[in-house]
């Protein structure tokens, strides 16, 4: 299941998907709404639950890929709405853990706000981060993202932290690099 970030859709994963379909993975990559998170992450989790029991009913293990604001609506519905019965593995791609000052500029509603350094959302993931205890975790960062400020944001101690040299945010859903990773530890061709 790969989850899009802030003011995207599903269809951010195009490239992702289909390399994963080509090996035998089957993708889920629903498009939540409202993309800009201005009702809060936890409303865009309770979506993303639904659609997952939905498309593989309630029990059915599954592989959550979350891309920046994604990876934390992710760890929403693994944390609090009890998602990590189910996940085996959380692959997070520029995910701001730790915040991102942009959020500071005071766009955006409720999910941005969120997202900044400090929030009691992100402390509150933090609080309940046991939940995640012997899943498998993997952390892709760039030092050259500028949406995640710092990008060491995207540094989590929880995760294995792999550094990707992408040149922006969006290029690492393009990466090669990544795609390479990611289907080593899934076991793919």
């Amino acid at each position: 299941v790969l989850v899009h970030g802030i003011l995207d859709t599903g269809q951010v994963f195009r490239g992702l998907a289909a390399y994963l379909t080509a090996r035998g993975v089957e993708c889920l990559t629903p498009s939540l709404s409202p993309n800009d998170g201005r009702y809060g992450l936890r409303h865009l989790a309770e979506q993303l639950k639904r659609r997952i029991d939905t498309a593989f009913g309630p029990d059915t293990p599954i592989v959550l890929v979350g891309f920046s604001m994604g990876g934390l609506i992710s760890r929403c519905d693994l944390q609090d709405l009890g998602g990590y019965r189910r996940t085996r593995r959380f692959f997070a791609i520029s995910v701001p853990f730790a915040g991102t000052l942009w959020s500071e500029l005071g766009l955006g509603g409720r999910g941005v706000k969120e997202m900044r350094p400090g929030s009691d959302f992100l402390a509150g993931l933090e609080r309940a981060v046991d939940r995640l205890k012997g899943m498998e975790i993997v952390s892709y960062w760039t030092p050259f993202d500028l949406v995640i400020v710092p990008p060491t944001s995207s540094v989590w101690p929880r995760a294995h932290n792999v550094r990707i040299l992408a040149p922006c945010h969006p290029c690492m859903l393009w990466s090669a690099g990544l795609k390479r990773d990611l289907s080593t530890r899934l076991g793919l061709p």
